[in-house]
């Protein structure tokens, strides 16, 4: 009785459940519609709260949009005026490093 025990647990798989195996992984399309019709039934049957889960989350999503395009714009306005600033800081380098290079040449000649 022992051996068969051990005989009926220990058993290779066989090609009927390598088969069963493949086609779980191939049916995944089936499963896929059969929750769909399960969810489409269950919204016909509560549509106030399937209404409710559309406001309140389209309402979140509408939001997170929203800020999402403030924050871009945010950030463009800061852009163009780093840009502007960055400009504004070489220009005074520029023009501060030519006055400061000029007297010093004129310095030099006149002594």
């Amino acid at each position: 009785m022992v051996t068969q025990e051990n005989s009926e647990v220990i058993q290779p798989p066989t090609s009927v459940d390598k088969q069963l195996e493949s086609y779980s992984y191939t049916n995944w399309a089936g499963k896929i519609q059969e929750q769909y019709q399960k969810v489409k039934e269950n919204a016909e049957t509560y549509p106030y709260v399937w209404g409710s889960y559309t406001v309140v989350y389209g309402g979140f999503g509408l939001w997170f949009a929203y800020r999402w395009r403030r924050l871009r714009k945010t950030e463009d306005r800061v852009r163009v005026l780093q840009d502007r600033l960055r400009k504004l800081v070489q220009a005074e380098e520029s023009t501060s490093s030519s006055i400061t290079k000029a007297p010093s040449s004129c310095d030099k000649s006149t002594r």
